[in-house]
């Protein structure tokens, strides 16, 4: 999970932020800032002329983060996610325009994926959180009637009068699958409107990339294995003006009666992922990027890379573990992504261009793991 990484790599910078250079005659200096938003680290990369409108960009940022997490929390129980929730299966609910803009994006995706992407999963969900703490399967009765909750048909949208409706009693919506790279998504906008083109925003396993760092053609991201915390990233790309989102289960997993199950849950069968496998998904913007990486996690490769292969301007790698060992599947446009190499640099992490990526000696733009 990239959020538990981040600790290892974020170097010096705290909210205040971290320069190199700054102020130094009007030459683009790096700064960096932390936050923490949705339950994870979020982090800002940017280059600025001056320190003054590096921290106003970064701060406006932040609060566009803040406030898209006071809407889409499902654990705040103030939030306008968590007060829909309190209506279901009564009449439809005027709502904000983020919280309809993303859940029609998410239905949108349900009917892209499969049905494998389903913001109605909570009550399943629920159990899920639960099972994993006691390290114990769900109750097949309680499954059975958080199921029957389940399904984008329940959850009714309105575009024209901005409503949306749950139509049964005890629905709850889970927006987690897209809402951290709708978030980086919507800071990289604010960064941009504040006149800062080159930037990078992460938040969990979620990365977004404006313009590169000056005299670079990307922000280089290494990519974490199957087994982040065993071995260092071997896969290094450059990105710019895109985003990209990792999801896999080396981290959030339960052992039960033998059986490994995933964070990572099937709306269809109401069961958590026995498959092991980490999907990487690069696409135009972050909302796409992070609501397919889970989808192709739950198609499964073909299934998957077939559906990358009709959605313009996207990319996935998926990592399977098999009884033959680990095996590889890339996309077309995947194969077509620039590779690069770690850059070592001199001096302590955080300074120059570059940040200390975990597992890893050399000193690295960027580094993605898993969420």
């Amino acid at each position: 999970m990239f959020a538990s990484l981040l600790g290892a790599w974020l170097g010096l910078a705290t909210f205040t932020g971290a320069a190199s250079n700054p102020d130094s005659a009007g030459k683009l200096s790096r700064f960096e800032f932390v936050a923490t938003h949705m339950g994870s680290s979020f982090k800002i990369l940017l280059y600025s002329t001056d320190a003054a409108t590096a921290r106003r960009a970064s701060r406006l940022a932040f609060d566009r983060i803040a406030a898209l997490d006071a809407t889409l929390s499902d654990y705040q129980p103030e939030s306008e996610l968590s007060r829909l929730a309190l209506k279901a299966g009564g009449p439809a609910v005027p709502v904000s325009a983020d919280l309809f803009d993303i859940l029609e994006r998410s239905k949108q995706f349900h009917a892209r994926t499969e049905g494998v992407f389903d913001v109605t999963i909570a009550p399943v969900g629920r159990l899920w959180r639960r099972a994993r703490r006691d390290h114990k399967l769900p109750d097949p009765q309680k499954l059975a009637e958080a199921r029957a909750l389940v399904g984008s048909d329940k959850l009714l949208l309105d575009s024209r009068n901005r409503t949306v409706q749950l139509t049964r009693p005890g629905m709850r919506l889970d927006v987690g699958g897209i809402a951290k790279g709708y978030a980086s998504q919507a800071a990289i906008d604010v960064l941009r409107s504040q006149g800062i083109t080159r930037a990078l925003v992460g938040g969990a396993g979620d990365i977004v990339v404006a313009g590169p760092p000056p005299d670079a053609a990307g922000w280089t991201i290494a990519i974490a294995g199957l087994n982040p915390s065993e071995a260092g990233p071997e896969t290094y790309i450059l990105l710019k003006n895109a985003a990209i989102s990792t999801s896999g289960d080396a981290e959030r997993f339960v052992i039960i009666a033998g059986h490994r199950y995933s964070h990572i849950i099937n709306p269809v069968t109401g069961m958590g992922v026995e498959d092991r496998a980490s999907v990487t998904v690069v696409a135009p913007d972050g909302g796409t990027a992070d609501a397919l990486e889970t989808s192709v996690y739950l198609l499964g490769p073909e299934r998957g890379l077939k559906l990358i292969e009709t959605m313009p301007g996207t990319a996935a790698l998926y990592v399977r573990s098999t009884p033959d060992g680990i095996r590889t599947f890339e996309s077309s446009r995947f194969k077509q992504i620039p590779r690069t190499k770690p850059k070592a640099v001199a001096g302590r992490p955080g300074s120059g261009n570059s940040t200390v990526a975990p597992g890893t000696q050399p000193v690295l733009e960027n580094a993605i793991g898993q969420r």
